[in-house]
């Protein structure tokens, strides 16, 4: 007995208490745990809901699950599956690690003040380079660099200079020739005569930036010698509509002569002729053929040329005197009002044209006829 007790071995009779204990509180344990178990099947069987474990409960559970086998796990009878279990000690780890909050703050974004004023001045000066953008916002008291404008115009989808310039729009275009810019087309009407329908070709010419028109010609046979007759007249240095020189864009129509050309650019106008079918480039006269007929000649029946120059004149001065452009702000091209629109001084009195067909409505004594009377005269 000394020598077991020296070699650190208990004595017999003390290994079979050991073990009795041992096996009595595994037993004691192991019923416990059946009892729990019970009790547990018990109360998820009477749960009306699913039960949603706070965030605190959520790691207390991981914690317990970890430190279980996860062959014991699979088998152990719980609310949670163990992939649920896993995944929320992994996330409890993740956020153990997550040191986010002591970032630093990076490069400090651009001002989006800064950056959509960068991608004005490039769009509306396609020649500018990065270092002309540069002293451009240096005058309007913005500091920035090349690298930061050239990252924004990348960032917004808009080309270098060199490519920026060479690629202009028609849009672009026709802003940039804006003020002398002027367009023409044909337009037919079907007149009803004692000897049928009688096709009438009618020339017109549309000033794009305030929308003025000139009805030029109305003829049933334009040929050549009648559009160098009206080339004659556009150009004419007293009244002519074209006067003032320009450019004039129009369609591949063969009427539009190199004869009838040359006479417009011996008077200082230059023509450009559009690609085939490209009706959209000369979109403002095909808007004007839309409304002249929809708004006027479709509600009419025309039985002479008399009548038809007639109704032309009623309508372009209606257009030019009385009507509002969507297409300029609302407003009306040749006002022949005395006071500014939107005048509430004074009864309502509408003006009548065509039997009613076209109407204005304007303030008592706001009307300017003097003004009427001298642009008539000028045309």
């Amino acid at each position: 007995m000394l020598t077991q007790s020296l070699q650190g071995k208990p004595p017999m009779n003390q290994r079979k208490f050991l073990r009795f204990l041992n096996k009595t509180l595994n037993d004691s344990r192991d019923a416990v745990i059946r009892y729990l178990t019970a009790e547990l099947k018990f109360l998820i069987k009477h749960l009306e809901s699913r039960p949603k474990p706070t965030e605190c409960e959520k790691a207390a559970l991981a914690r317990a699950a970890k430190a279980i086998d996860p062959e014991h796990l699979e088998k152990t009878f719980n609310l949670f599956q163990p992939s649920t279990l896993l995944r929320w000690y992994r996330k409890l780890v993740a956020k153990k690690w997550d040191y986010s909050n002591r970032r630093k703050p990076g490069r400090p974004r651009v001002n989006r003040e800064l950056e959509e004023l960068v991608v004005q001045l490039a769009l509306e000066n396609p020649h500018d380079g990065y270092g002309t953008l540069l002293g451009r916002l240096k005058i309007l008291g913005f500091e920035s660099n090349e690298q930061t404008i050239k990252n924004i115009l990348k960032r917004n989808g808009i080309q270098p200079s060199p490519e920026r310039s060479e690629n202009a729009t028609w849009k672009e275009f026709l802003k940039t020739h804006w003020e002398t810019l002027s367009a023409t087309d044909f337009f037919q009407w079907e007149v009803l005569t004692p000897f049928g329908l009688v096709t009438y070709y009618v020339l017109f010419f549309i000033r794009l930036k305030t929308r003025e028109i000139q009805i030029a010609g109305i003829t049933t046979n334009p040929n050549d010698p009648w559009m160098s007759q009206i080339a004659r007249n556009l150009t004419d240095p007293e009244s002519g509509f074209l006067k003032e020189g320009g450019l004039l864009i129009h369609d591949r129509d063969a009427i539009f002569s190199s004869h009838y050309c040359g006479h417009l650019n011996a008077g200082g106008i230059k023509t450009i002729k559009l690609p085939a079918h490209s009706p959209n480039l000369n979109a403002y006269a095909e808007r004007f053929v839309r409304t002249v007929k929809e708004q006027c000649l479709s509600r009419l029946f025309i039985t002479s040329e008399k009548q038809l120059r007639y109704v032309l004149n009623e309508f372009t001065s209606h257009y030019h005197f009385e009507r509002a452009h969507q297409g300029i702000g609302n407003v009306i091209p040749l006002p022949c009002l005395k006071d500014n629109i939107g005048s509430r001084d004074g009864r309502i009195v509408k003006n009548s044209r065509l039997g009613s067909l076209l109407n204005f409505y304007h303030r008592e004594g706001n009307l300017d006829t003097t003004t009427i009377l001298n642009t008539k005269q000028a045309s």
